[in-house]
């Protein structure tokens, strides 16, 4: 078998082209290291080195072999180093997972941020709805999420990295984006509105019914994703509640418009812009042993945006 020992007494030999010097390079007697070149030519089966009282020479494998064990030497010299930043978190993979609307409100945000203080780390992107970041994280295919509250806190950690307002989405020309201010409950009266999934968005289904509460529209489809929702409301099949970051995804055909509170309600105060707040965690298994996982999330505190 090959040895490290060996390796080495070859490429000093071969370097050096003198055995007196080699030796010397490597602090040992001329004996046992042409003992390591003889062991190591019987394992390779060829003659690395031409040798007499006068000179040594490589032959034209000797060649060929020195750069494979330069190569080799490297690779064990860089090897330590790199377990010791992957110990430190400083190096590794991070497998990460978002939502399509996550992707527009933070995830070239923090992408930026990895590749510019931690760039020996490979982040691994999966799109996956928040139902399905909460299983992968759980069944450890994912290290990190990019979703929405609420989860099962008796296993996972979350962070709040960004808050936004949540507006409604109406079909281009609808009356309701005609008016000129921001609409409140009472406006959707009657009309047929895209809800979500109580079960895998229930984030999104509980935001829409908790605005609607006093108001009387009608369900017309519940759908898992932001997008969806937009896309539906662009084919005129009703209004969605939707984040405000839901504006970059660049459906054709829709408007925007702000919400308001009735009646006094502590989160309008007083009658003003509803500032209902959106919010985006990054979620994690508590018991992740990535050490990588570890240093992403000391960047993630100060990523919070204000309402």
């Amino acid at each position: 078998m090959l040895t490290l020992d060996q390796i080495r007494a070859f490429v000093a030999v071969a370097e050096e082209l003198h055995f007196g010097r080699a030796a010397a390079r490597l602090r040992m007697t001329q004996p046992p290291l042409s003992r390591h070149i003889q062991k190591l030519e019987r394992v390779v089966g060829v003659t690395l080195l031409e040798r007499d009282n006068r000179r040594v020479i490589l032959t034209d494998a000797g060649r060929g072999f020195l750069e494979d064990a330069r190569r080799m030497l490297s690779l064990v010299d860089t090897a330590g180093d790199r377990a010791r930043r992957i110990a430190s978190g400083a190096a590794g993979t991070v497998r990460l997972g978002f939502t399509a609307v996550s992707a527009i409100s933070m995830l070239g945000t923090l992408l930026k941020r990895l590749s510019e203080e931690l760039p020996e780390i490979d982040v691994l992107l999966h799109e996956r709805v928040t139902a399905g970041q909460v299983d992968g994280l759980l069944r450890g295919e994912l290290d990190l999420g990019l979703a929405r509250p609420p989860f099962d806190i008796a296993t996972l950690d979350s962070r709040v990295v960004f808050r936004e307002a949540l507006c409604a989405v109406v079909p281009e020309g609808h009356p309701l984006a005609g008016l000129g201010r921001p609409l409140a409950p009472d406006d959707f009266d009657g009309l047929p509105v895209i809800s979500y999934n109580p079960v895998q968005s229930r984030y999104f289904h509980e935001l829409t019914v908790r605005f609607l509460t006093n108001a009387h529209p009608r369900i017309e489809q519940q759908v898992h994703q932001i997008l969806t929702a937009v896309l539906l409301v662009a084919a005129g099949r009703g209004v969605a509640l939707v984040p405000a970051s839901a504006r970059s995804l660049g459906v054709r055909h829709v408007a925007y418009c702000d919400l308001v509170r009735g009646g006094g309600d502590p989160l309008d105060q007083g009658g003003g812009v509803a500032n209902e707040p959106v919010e985006l965690h990054v979620i994690w298994d508590r018991g992740s042993t990535n050490p990588a996982l570890a240093r992403v999330l000391e960047l993630l505190p100060d990523l919070e945006s204000p309402s």
